[in-house]
């Protein structure tokens, strides 16, 4: 599927370790032709790899399997409690040898971050949650906004599990578009980074076919008011 999404246009590839898809990922890049430069490679140290010796010997391992000497981003993939801080500082220290060129997290919640600035040299440039319009999380958008981190959106289409939503299904209806790229358009204007999965082909080219049409105010009024609590994922707010 890496090589069809190439093929479309796709850059920006989200990986980790827990994926087991690190290696499917360099190799499609690799046989794509394509520059390393012209493309954006994240990947997520895996929670059981948080201790010094695990992080340092993982992330090399991600370097091999991905055929590349650095990554663009690299995030800790959730907030272990008694792990986070030392995990943090040795990512500090992979950005300052130049073998990521960007640090971030992932499932942090405000406070998580309030935490992270006590003893952080480095900003995390990036927040990776789960974040649809059935969990749309605005707290912590304004939060990271206003402290210059970028929310990346996954599980942007909650999994398929709420794809039957009569509000929804009416936008789409309006703008002659999808319900799926009615809930990925919403993420787009609320200036959030998002990361649509999919295994299908077709929707890989209906996944960025969201820039010809925007959700007016009634749209986003009507999406407003939706239930939005609903999680797909792991839940962060119970670590401390």
């Amino acid at each position: 599927m890496f090589d069809e999404a190439i093929k479309l246009g796709y850059r920006h590839f989200d990986s980790a370790q827990a994926y087991k898809n690190e290696y499917l990922l360099g190799q499609s890049w690799k046989r794509s032709g394509l520059k390393r430069q012209d493309l954006f490679l994240t990947t997520k140290i895996a929670v059981q790899n948080f201790s010094k010796k695990r992080l340092i010997r993982s992330f090399e391992q991600s370097l091999q399997e991905l055929q590349t000497d650095y990554v663009d981003l690299l995030l800790l993939h959730f907030p272990v409690s008694v792990l986070r801080k030392k995990a943090w500082l040795n990512l500090e220290k992979l950005l300052q040898d130049k073998k990521v060129k960007s640090i971030g997290v992932s499932n942090y919640t405000i406070k998580h971050l309030e935490s992270l600035k006590k003893y952080s040299s480095y900003k995390p440039v990036v927040n990776q949650v789960e974040l649809h319009v059935f969990l749309r999380q605005m707290d912590l958008i304004k939060y990271c906004q206003s402290n210059q981190i970028t929310i990346e959106a996954y599980s942007p289409l909650a999994h398929s599990k709420a794809m039957d939503n009569k509000i929804i299904k009416s936008i789409a209806v309006k703008h002659h578009k999808t319900y799926a790229q009615v809930m990925l358009r919403w993420l787009i204007q609320n200036n959030l980074v998002i990361l649509p999965k999919t295994i299908t082909p077709i929707r890989l080219q209906e996944n960025i076919n969201i820039f010809d049409f925007e959700l007016d105010s009634d749209d986003l009024l009507m999406i407003q008011k939706l239930p939005s609590n609903q999680r797909t994922c792991w839940n962060p707010t119970r670590i401390p």
